[in-house]
């Protein structure tokens, strides 16, 4: 994993210098710049195959007509790199960097869509004066750019891009109103006019003063019957293969293990070949945001080399601060603290670790699926008024444990009021009934779901609940999942892969009929927990999914009172600019007296708060 940094317009070395030092944690073992007149490309690495120099960045071809910056792992790359031979193609060093250059000599722009893996590069094909952007299927590594008909400016994080001169400040309201209401900014957004994600599954295309956006893999569901013991068979063979290929790596590697079903899956296929394996967990003090008991349980099942190490609420918080440091853009999930933890725990040991990340959105894993299912066959969609809304929730008892059932109950009511398909990202986000008095700008309600609309209308002849997963898996699990766990390792400088990300997974899933995914209105993850029956202890296939947070509703009040209350003070809140004073003091005053649990509202307007002092205000 590295950090990647460019442009193309005006720009200079000492500018490139600057940006891609910002990113020095992605990469801390080298550096390397390529600069000539409008155009430059810088990278920090993170040494993991080959660590020899010669494998450095940028590298060029072997005769300097085309370079490449390029973040991420081509797991593939032996097998490419096998064909690219037979085709004549020479290769100086075993880096996985290698590939992407003769293969875009070998396909040109089509050439991302032969790796399998997670990546984010750019390509100056010098001949052309044509520069090449392009990120992997599901957006597990990330690309950020500016554009303004004159110069193109890229980064793996904000942060570098902002030390480019040409790049602006100005924020879009529409995408301040998604973060408030989801935790993040759905991608291509971002809370800036004119800095744009780079899609999951997109190429940009820069040349002659012009850019184009072009998709080389959009997400699918075509659902194909199938009996249900070759499904399984099927999925065995896949996920052992992609474990497989992301067991490779030239330092030392283990697998993050919270003991839920995701995470031992992949530590159990990890263990059949890698005898030696690491398993890390870490554990709270918080029993209803605990995990430690079932880490401990797989881990003296499979026999792995296990580690563990129990965290305070001290320590947590402590991280605050670090995470705060570096986040560039606002970012509501607080799981992030506990990953930030773990990540930091388990680079002491390994540079490389593997996730169940993706499995509850393959596998229809959470209580989302189960209730859109519901949506979908008994229409219940009623949409109550907002001031019923209200009244309910002031019924509703507070309650500071992890998912507790007025917890889950608020966010339900919360999203009642909109529209079958978009309720899982109110459920899941921040929105509050008094977002129309916290902002002095306003914006139609229906508006910050356009995203959704627009993906949709590539999935029409899709069923209701197939919709709901995709849209999951394209923005939720992209923007939220997927950037939370690349910010928490690489702000430790560790790399963490996905098995469960594995394209051809992916699209086998995808193209699986739903009631091998979600049987009936409770079996979720059926097929995967068909196929781990005998291979790991029942109890842990048939626990309940417990999600990795933090006491956040508890915190506000005790721990974490004093560093709200100094972010969200008169004076910070008018240097802000657009947020009412008096609307964040009732919000406040709400959760203090235990009348609202406002925890998601108020934690996104501190982490709003923080990353406007150290990144926007400036």
């Amino acid at each position: 994993m590295c950090g990647i940094t460019g442009y193309m317009g005006n720009g200079t070395k000492e500018i490139l210098e600057k940006m891609t030092d910002s990113l020095k944690y992605r990469g801390p073992d080298s550096v390397g710049y390529y600069c000539e007149k409008n155009i430059g490309l810088g990278h920090r690495r993170l040494s993991i195959i080959d660590l020899d120099k010669r494998a450095s960045q940028p590298m060029t071809n072997e005769d300097g007509s085309i370079i490449v910056v390029f973040n991420g792992e081509i797991y593939n790359f032996k097998s490419l790199r096998q064909e690219l031979e037979k085709k004549n193609h020479v290769f100086r060093t075993k880096a996985d960097t290698e590939i992407i250059l003769h293969s875009y000599e070998e396909k040109g722009e089509k050439c991302a869509e032969s790796f399998n893996g997670m990546f984010a590069f750019a390509i100056w094909d010098k001949p052309r004066q044509k520069l090449l952007l392009a990120r992997d299927r599901f957006g597990k590594k990330p690309l950020y750019y500016f554009f303004d008909g004159k110069n193109l400016v890229f980064a793996s994080e904000i942060k570098a891009l902002l030390l480019h001169p040409a790049t602006k400040r100005d924020l879009d309201n529409l995408s301040l109103w998604q973060y408030f209401a989801f935790d993040y900014v759905p991608q291509p957004r971002t809370i800036f006019k004119q800095i744009n994600k780079l899609e999951s599954g997109q190429i940009l295309v820069c040349e002659k003063g012009k850019i184009e956006l072009k998709y080389y893999y959009q997400l699918e569901s075509t659902p194909v019957e199938i009996l249900e013991s070759e499904a399984i068979n099927n999925l065995d063979v896949l996920l052992a293969d992609s474990v497989g290929l992301r067991l490779v790596a030239d330092v030392p590697l283990g697998v993050f293990l919270s003991g839920g079903i995701d995470s031992s899956t992949i530590a159990y296929y990890a263990k059949q070949i890698k005898p030696d394996l690491k398993t890390f967990s870490v554990g709270f003090e918080e029993q209803s945001f605990d995990e430690t008991v079932y880490a401990k349980q797989v881990a003296v099942h499979l026999k792995t080399d296990h580690y563990h190490q129990q965290f305070s609420e001290k320590k947590i918080l402590e991280v605050i601060s670090k995470i705060f440091t570096k986040l560039d853009e606002p970012f509501g999930d607080s799981s992030i603290l506990p990953t930030y933890l773990l990540s930091e725990f388990v680079g002491k040991q390994v540079k490389v670790a593997l996730s169940g990340d993706g499995g509850d959105e393959l596998f229809y894993g959470y209580p989302n699926h189960k209730v859109q299912k519901l949506s979908a066959n008994l229409l219940f969609r009623i949409k109550p008024s907002k001031e019923i809304i209200d009244i309910l929730i002031e019924c509703l008892p507070f309650s500071e444990k992890n998912m507790s059932f007025s917890f889950k109950a608020q966010r339900a009511l919360y999203a009642s009021q909109f529209s079958g398909l978009y309720r899982d990202f109110i459920v899941i986000g921040g929105f509050n009934n008094q977002f129309d008095k916290l902002f002095d700008f306003q914006i139609k309600k229906s508006d910050i779901f356009f995203f959704i609309d627009k993906f949709l209308n590539f999935h029409l002849k899709n069923s209701y609940l197939e919709k709901a997963g995709l849209l999951l898996q394209k923005y939720y699990l992209s923007d939220d999942i997927l950037f939370k766990t690349d910010r928490a390792s690489m702000y430790n400088s560790i790399e963490v892969r996905a098995p469960f990300l594995d394209y051809r997974i992916a699209d086998f899933l995808n193209n699986l009929p739903t009631k091998l995914k979600l049987r009936g209105f409770n079996q979720s993850k059926y097929i995967l927990k068909k196929l781990m029956t005998g291979k790991l202890p029942e109890r842990i296939i048939q626990r309940k999914k417990k999600g990795f947070g933090v006491p956040m509703a508890k915190w506000l009040r005790n721990e974490l009172k004093s560093l709200m209350l100094d972010s969200l003070s008169k004076k910070n809140i008018e240097m802000v600019g657009f947020l009412n004073y008096s609307t964040v003091e009732k919000l406040i005053d709400q959760h203090f007296r235990g009348r609202k649990n406002n925890q998601k509202i108020l934690w996104n307007l501190v982490c709003f708060v923080n990353v406007f002092k150290n990144y926007i205000s400036l």
